[in-house]
C-alpha cells in the first residue's frame, strides 16, 4: 500500500529588537502513512508556528522568552480537510507582560499554536488564521477583524498572537480575499480598492466564520458566549456584526479606532461594547464614538488616549505610543475577561 505525500507550509517568526515580528515562509515535506491518508485526493494544509523563533510579545522591548530549540507545533485542521499533523508540544514559556494593579497577571503564558483554515464558497476560498493557547487554554473563541491591510499583515499577527498567548482560541478572516491594500500603493486609489471589496460579501465572510467558532466552541460547551474585536476598518465592522447578531452569539466587542460606522445601527446592539481611541483621530472622532456608547448602554465604555492617533494601539510609532498600546492591550484583556468570563 503506498504512502501519500504532501507538502506543510508553516510559519517562522522571527524578532527585531523592538519586539516587531519578520514573518518568514518555509516548507517542509512530511510523509502520511497509509492509515492517515491513503487513497484520499485531498490533503491538509496548516501553518504552524516554530516556538525556537517565536518573537517577544508584541509591543514588549523589554522582555525575553527562553524558548527551548526546533519545537514546531502541526496542529490539526478541522475545517474541509482530510489528512492531518499533529505533533504535541510540552513546552512552557514565559510573555513575561506588565503586571498591572487589578489586572490578569499573564506572566506565565503559554505556547500558542497556528493554523491556517480555509471554507469553501462555490468555487472559491474564504481563509482565515487561528492561534490557540497549548496549555490552559480557557476554551473562549475570539473573532478578530483586521484593518485594511490585511489578516497576513505582521502587526495583525503579533497582536493576535499576544491574545492567544493569554489563554484564548483568536481567529482572524481574510476579510479582503488576499487583496488587502498595501503601503506602496497611492492613497489616489484607496477609493477604488475598496470599492472591490462589497460589503455584503464581507458581512458573509464574517458569517460563515462566527458559525464555524461558534460550532467549535459554543456547541461543545466550551464557552457561552463568543467575542469580537476589530481594529479600524474592522472596529467599524463589529458595531455591524453585534447589530446583526443580536446577542445570539457574542456576549461582548471591542472597536479600536473604529472607521465607517452607522451610528444608526447601535441601538440594535445588545451587549456591552469597548471603545478605544485617540483624541487625535481624523478617522474615529471622540465625539462620535461617545455618541454611539449612549446609544448602545448595556455598560459599554469609551476609552481615550490624550494626544494618539489613529491606530497607535496596535501600530505603535515610538517608545510613549507603546507605552499608551501597553495600556490600552491590558484595558481590552480585563474586558473580556469580565464580560465573557465571571
Amino acid at each position: 500500500m503506498r504512502s501519500d505525500w504532501f507538502t506543510l507550509h508553516y510559519i517562522t517568526l522571527t524578532t527585531r529588537e523592538v519586539g516587531t515580528r519578520i514573518r518568514k515562509q518555509s516548507s517542509k515535506r512530511i510523509k502520511m502513512g497509509p492509515a492517515a491518508g491513503a487513497g484520499r485526493a485531498s490533503f491538509c494544509v496548516c501553518a504552524a508556528l516554530s516556538s525556537s523563533s517565536i518573537a517577544k510579545p508584541l509591543l514588549h522591548p523589554r522582555s525575553s522568552l527562553p524558548f527551548p530549540s526546533k519545537t514546531i507545533i502541526y496542529k490539526k485542521c478541522k475545517v474541509n480537510l482530510q489528512t492531518s499533523v499533529q505533533d504535541a508540544a510540552d513546552s512552557k514559556v514565559s510573555c513575561r507582560v506588565l503586571n498591572v494593579e487589578s489586572g490578569i497577571n499573564d506572566e506565565a503564558c503559554e505556547l500558542v499554536s497556528g493554523e491556517e483554515l480555509s471554507l469553501e464558497d462555490g468555487d472559491d476560498n474564504i481563509h482565515a488564521y487561528l492561534f490557540k493557547a497549548v496549555k490552559n487554554n480557557n476554551g473562549t473563541g475570539l473573532l478578530l477583524l483586521s484593518d485594511i491591510y490585511g489578516f497576513e499583515d505582521s502587526f495583525t499577527r503579533d497582536f493576535a498572537y499576544r491574545v492567544a498567548c493569554n489563554g484564548f482560541n483568536i481567529l482572524v478572516p481574510d476579510l479582503f480575499r488576499r487583496n488587502p491594500w498595501t503601503k506602496d500603493q497611492p492613497n489616489t486609489l484607496f477609493e477604488q480598492w475598496i470599492a472591490r471589496h462589497n460589503p455584503e460579501r464581507i458581512a458573509k465572510d464574517i458569517t460563515a466564520w462566527t458559525e464555524w467558532l461558534a460550532d467549535e466552541f459554543m456547541t461543545a460547551g466550551i464557552t457561552k458566549k463568543l467575542g469580537i474585536i476589530g481594529f479600524c476598518f474592522g472596529g467599524g465592522r463589529v458595531l455591524e456584526v453585534l447589530a446583526r447578531d443580536q446577542g445570539a452569539c457574542f456576549g461582548t466587542g471591542i472597536s479600536f479606532y473604529g472607521t465607517k460606522i452607522d451610528p444608526l445601527i447601535a441601538s440594535d446592539v445588545k451587549v456591552p461594547v469597548l471603545f478605544i481611541l485617540g483624541d487625535n483621530d481624523p478617522f474615529c472622532t471622540v465625539g462620535e464614538m461617545k455618541n454611539i456608547q449612549m446609544k448602545i448602554d448595556r455598560g459599554s465604555k469609551v476609552v481615550i488616549f490624550p494626544g494618539r492617533g489613529h491606530g497607535f494601539a496596535h501600530r505603535p510609532g515610538s517608545l510613549e505610543e507603546d507605552d499608551d498600546a501597553e495600556q490600552a492591550y491590558v484595558i481590552m484583556r480585563d474586558w473580556i475577561y469580565e464580560n465573557l468570563m465571571v
